[in-house]
């Protein structure tokens, strides 16, 4: 009798999520969360009257940096993130404020726990880099 073959990891993060539908529903409930919850107010404010540009380039985004199709990169070129950002406002506060809110929304989505940490890490490096004033 032989051992049952281990099962094979995933060959990207986009994979391990589970693909566009799995991204999308994690995009979707990261908005919910920042119009919803009060504890997000200041992340919302930053986004205007509709969410709805915003949860499409952030799904787009997302879906390339996982590993996924480049949708964001095909409609908009290099993804310039910082400079993209630049006119907002981020500081400690509001960098907090996002991660705290995509950190609920992997929970809430069910996101593997240990695809979680590694995002979460990632997510953290990348917010810190943002930040384009001091507190």
């Amino acid at each position: 009798m032989t051992a049952p073959a281990p099962e094979a990891s995933p060959a990207t993060a986009f994979d391990w999520i589970g693909g566009e539908p799995r991204v999308r529903e994690l995009v979707d409930r990261f908005y919910d969360l920042m119009d919803l919850e009060p504890r997000y107010a200041r992340l919302r404010a930053a986004h205007g009257t509709t969410l709805d540009s915003a949860r499409d380039k952030l799904f787009w985004f997302l879906c390339g940096w996982l590993g996924g199709p480049d949708h964001y990169i095909s409609r908009f070129g290099h993804p310039r993130l910082r400079a993209r950002h630049l006119p907002f406002r981020i500081g400690i506060a509001e960098r907090d404020e996002w991660l705290a809110c995509m950190s609920q929304a992997m929970q809430e989505t069910h996101v593997d726990p240990a695809l979680q940490a590694r995002l979460a890490e990632s997510f953290a490096g990348t917010a810190d880099w943002m930040r384009n004033v001091g507190g």
